[in-house]
């Protein structure tokens, strides 16, 4: 199923979609969640590049950046439900569509790790200092 995850499955498609005020087009049916719901045992996928993952992430998210998803599709499980996240939510709700059209159980973190950090979800780093959300 991981040759499933081509660039067409990534394309955006039809409706509007607000988060953080910002406007993006998605197809009809992307499942979501808001960051505040989330349950803390979920599987929690940061498809972010390595400088966002390394400024600030979810304690027990496992990253996979969107361009390394297509290689690396096996680690994702097929058994639960994958929750996956980006900054503020674009990349993750195409991600959202592609792992869905390959067979996939996965939601879209509604505003992404904006969202998680405004709702003081738990956030870690991987270099000195604060968290934050790059």
């Amino acid at each position: 199923m991981a040759a499933d995850l081509g660039k067409g499955h990534l394309a955006r498609r039809g409706r509007d979609r607000r988060s953080m005020g910002v406007v993006m087009s998605f197809g009809d049916n992307v499942p979501s969640v808001d960051a505040a719901a989330v349950p803390r045992d979920a599987y929690l996928l940061d498809v972010r590049e390595p400088e966002e993952w390394t400024a600030g992430h979810a304690p027990d998210a496992v990253h996979i950046p969107m361009s390394q998803l297509r290689d690396r599709a096996g680690e994702i499980p097929q058994d639960r439900e994958v929750y996956v996240i980006c900054r503020v939510g674009g990349r993750s709700a195409q991600v959202t569509i592609a792992l869905n059209n390959a067979g996939w159980q996965a939601s879209n973190v509604d505003g992404g790790m904006m969202a998680w950090a405004h709702h003081g979800r738990p956030m870690v780093a991987e270099q000195a200092g604060e968290p934050y959300v790059a």
